[in-house]
């Protein structure tokens, strides 16, 4: 897209069409119905909903740009909800196309029901130095992808692409083992926040508060959230989630439910007139980190196991690297709720192995033995993300274990091999 495009030429719809159907196979059943006039028809609406909503989100800032002869590449990240409550990844690359005098940015986005951060970003980087020889060079390279089935967990697609001067090239596109970590980099998250500052916001999301996230990068705002979301893992945030507010969505900062919203600091002044929530400014240079908060941020979570993650958290340094992080963090807060839910299992109860269960919420309660801890869990319970998470778990099979319980058997193991050794 280019700012200004919000009746998008075909120009534009082709673009998108070419990143949006990448990976999405050849010769299946499915793009053969596709063919068929009602079906093509169906689509091409759909895109250009899509596509109208998309020039929000990649130009949050608005449409009305001057043309500039510099311009920084950023690349971000942000979540389209559908009115049914499904949710669909926009990975953005904004760059300024190589030419002589002032020119306006262009933006290129990838709609994925997968996060795929960091495979997407490799993606860009290669549309993005066929951009720079011509528009004309990026076609091929995504209708290879369009060609190439999409990668499953820990396993690499190899792309050949043709680019003049270097010749024919063999890209490889390798998706994380773990998909709960593909779409998040915590390297921002702890060089934006001290390790109390993330446990203090930690605290908040995991009570379902209202937070607002202030900074002036794009690509700041939509890390620090989706780092934030994937703290809560096994949870799922089920609330109102824009990692970048666009200016003409300001409003929503009013709504009374919960939310975690990302906001320019352009835009801070609009978003900080409200009361009982978190506003975290992320700027460098800032004077205060919190701008507003509800005073008790700091004494939410149980004192013995916030401490527990800042002695796993001190096993990382500034200098860690994305993988090291990628370990050390979930390590830090998924026991954090092994030992404060980590029991529900044993409170779902079944007349049958695999029929429904029903779960036992106030002797779940009970059975903690730390008052600190069942005062947290006692709110914890109460959340939306807890009661997804047990309508879920009444719906399984007794006979299924999720990745959770794995993990759980697995602390459980460690645990008993550390009193023997004792």
């Amino acid at each position: 897209f280019l700012p200004g495009e919000e009746q998008p030429d075909m120009g534009a719809m082709k673009r998108f069409s070419t990143l949006f159907s990448s990976f999405r196979g050849k010769n299946s059943k499915d793009s053969e119905k596709l063919q068929k006039d009602g079906m093509v028809r169906f689509q091409k609406e759909e895109e250009e909903k899509t596509l109208k909503a998309l020039t929000l989100f990649c130009f949050p800032e608005g449409v009305n740009w001057a043309p500039l002869t510099e311009y920084p590449s950023e690349t971000f990240s942000f979540v389209l909800t559908d009115v049914d409550g499904t949710r669909k990844n926009g990975y953005c690359r904004r760059l300024l196309p190589d030419g002589k005098g002032a020119r306006l940015p262009e933006a290129y986005c990838i709609i994925s029901n997968l996060a795929c951060f960091g495979l997407f970003s490799k993606i860009f980087d290669e549309v993005e130095q066929r951009r720079k020889i011509s528009m004309a060079m990026i076609y091929p390279f995504m209708q290879s992808l369009r060609e190439s089935a999409f990668p499953a967990p820990g396993h690499t697609v190899n792309i050949k692409s043709f680019i003049p001067e270097r010749g024919t090239e063999i890209i490889s596109l390798t998706r994380p083992t773990d998909s709960w970590l593909e779409h998040v980099d915590f390297r921002t998250l702890f060089k934006c926040l001290s390790d109390e500052e993330v446990l203090q916001v930690f605290a908040a999301t995991v009570l379902e508060r209202r937070i607002i996230f202030i900074a002036d990068e794009l690509g700041t705002l939509s890390q620090v959230i989706h780092a934030v979301t994937v703290l809560l893992y096994p949870f799922i945030w089920q609330h109102t989630l824009i990692s970048i507010v666009p200016e003409i969505l300001i409003d929503v900062v009013m709504a009374p439910t919960p939310y975690l919203l990302g906001v320019q600091k352009s835009l801070a002044d609009q978003a900080t007139d409200q009361t009982e929530l978190l506003v975290v400014d992320l700027s460098e240079g800032r004077k205060e980190t919190f701008i507003k908060s509800m005073g008790d941020e700091d004494t939410i979570l149980p004192h013995k196991l916030k401490d527990e993650i800042k002695q796993a958290l001190s096993a990382k340094n500034e200098n860690s690297s994305l993988e090291e992080l990628n370990r050390v963090v979930p390590e830090a807060f998924l026991p954090f709720f092994i030992k404060t839910v980590g029991h529900f299992s044993k409170y779902i109860v079944r007349n049958g192995k695999d029929q429904r269960g029903e779960f036992q919420r106030t002797n779940f309660c009970k059975a903690i033995e730390s008052k600190s801890t069942r005062r947290f869990v006692k709110k914890f319970v109460q959340t939306q993300m807890f009661d997804l998470f047990v309508q879920e778990m009444e719906q399984r099979p007794a006979s299924q274990d999720g990745f959770f319980d794995k993990k759980i058997a697995e602390y459980h193991k460690k645990m008993r091999e550390k009193a023997k050794k004792h």
